[in-house]
C-alpha cells in the first residue's frame, strides 16, 4: 500500500490488488476510509467520513489528480524493459 500523498490528516494510497480496476485512490484518516475513481473523479465508496469531509477530500483529489494518476501509472504500468519496443514508442 504505497502512500502517494499526505495532506493534513489524510493519507492517499492504493492497494496493489487494485491493478485490474480503473485508476483509483483510497483516502484514510483514523478508522475512516474512502475510495475515489480518478478518471473522471468520483466517489466509489465511503466508510466513516461525513458529507462535508468527503467534499473536502474530493476537492483534494481533484487538485492532485494529475499527480495521483502519474503515481498510479508508474506503479501499475512500469516502463517496458524491451529496448526495441521502447525505441519504436519513441519514434
Amino acid at each position: 500500500m504505497p502512500t502517494i500523498l499526505r495532506s493534513g490528516p489524510y493519507r492517499f494510497f492504493f492497494y496493489s490488488a487494485d491493478a485490474a480496476e480503473p485508476p483509483n485512490v483510497h483516502v484514510e484518516r483514523n478508522s475512516s476510509e474512502a475510495k475515489f475513481w480518478l478518471d473522471p473523479v468520483r466517489l466509489e465508496h465511503n466508510q466513516g467520513f461525513g458529507r462535508n469531509e468527503i467534499n473536502r477530500i474530493r476537492k483534494l483529489v481533484v487538485e492532485n489528480v494529475n499527480d495521483l494518476l502519474r503515481s498510479w501509472n508508474e506503479f501499475f504500468e512500469p516502463q517496458d524493459s524491451d529496448p526495441e519496443r521502447a525505441e519504436r514508442d519513441r519514434g
